[in-house]
């Protein structure tokens, strides 16, 4: 019985405790995880994917989900997963748009930033950088990881600004750089939204004719590093 033939009842901790056929409220007996085969009658069909959270969704899920050279075990949580991180984006994208773009200096400050937009540069600039290398070798799932690690540090730079317009500008800058970034990024693997967001967000008008992005060695360097030693 194909699963989308089947109402599925679930505990307090999400767990499937019974399940019957919609059509006429027979039980039925959920058996373990198989490969996805016209046998089993078991495929996922992309297009009510697509319909209900966009072709953006599926792509970010399906390539998040397993390396490409590995087996993917399909999950509705994470498919909802993925939509919530594309619609994080696509929020942020508007925040910078609206509020942020109006405070970028006119000449640029990223060798003058305060020691926490430093350190979120960098963190961004270390995901640039490990992306990159796994681009290389087609592990991109963990290209995702890097671009939600990238999303994760934005928005945490968003809640530690101050009211100092100096610092406004600062954060302003360190977000234009990382926003570009993370949508230059991800724009192989989720081309739609990338793209709208690269013409809203005044970056370009085709994001197909920017630079590939790459860690730059200024943003990597450290003044200090806390080292442990054992005597």
């Amino acid at each position: 019985i194909n699963p989308a033939e089947v109402s599925v009842e679930r505990d307090e901790r999400g767990r499937v405790h019974a399940a019957h056929l919609a059509a006429d409220g027979q039980p039925v007996v959920i058996g373990g995880i198989e490969k996805m085969s016209k046998s089993k009658n078991n495929g996922v069909d992309p297009q009510s994917l697509i319909d209900q959270y966009g072709a953006d969704t599926a792509r970010l899920f399906i390539i998040f989900a397993s390396p490409p050279d590995q087996q993917l075990e399909w999950s509705d949580s994470g498919v909802e997963g993925a939509s919530r991180f594309l619609r994080r984006l696509w929020a942020y994208g508007h925040r910078f748009t609206s509020v942020l773009r109006a405070a970028l200096p006119a000449r640029s400050t990223l060798d003058q930033l305060p020691a926490a937009l430093a350190e979120v540069r960098r963190e961004i600039h270390l995901c640039l950088k490990q992306a990159d290398y796994d681009f290389g070798k087609h592990q991109f799932n963990t290209v995702v990881s890097a671009a939600m690690k990238i999303l994760n540090a934005l928005e945490r730079a968003d809640k530690d600004a101050s009211a100092d317009p100096a610092t406004q500008a600062a954060h302003a800058e360190v977000a234009a750089e990382g926003l570009s970034s993370l949508l230059r990024l991800l724009s192989p693997i989720t081309p739609h939204i990338c793209h709208a967001l690269w013409r809203d967000c005044g970056f370009g008008d085709d994001i197909l004719a920017a630079a590939w992005p790459q860690a730059a060695d200024d943003a990597l360097r450290q003044d200090e590093i806390e080292l442990m030693v054992q005597v």
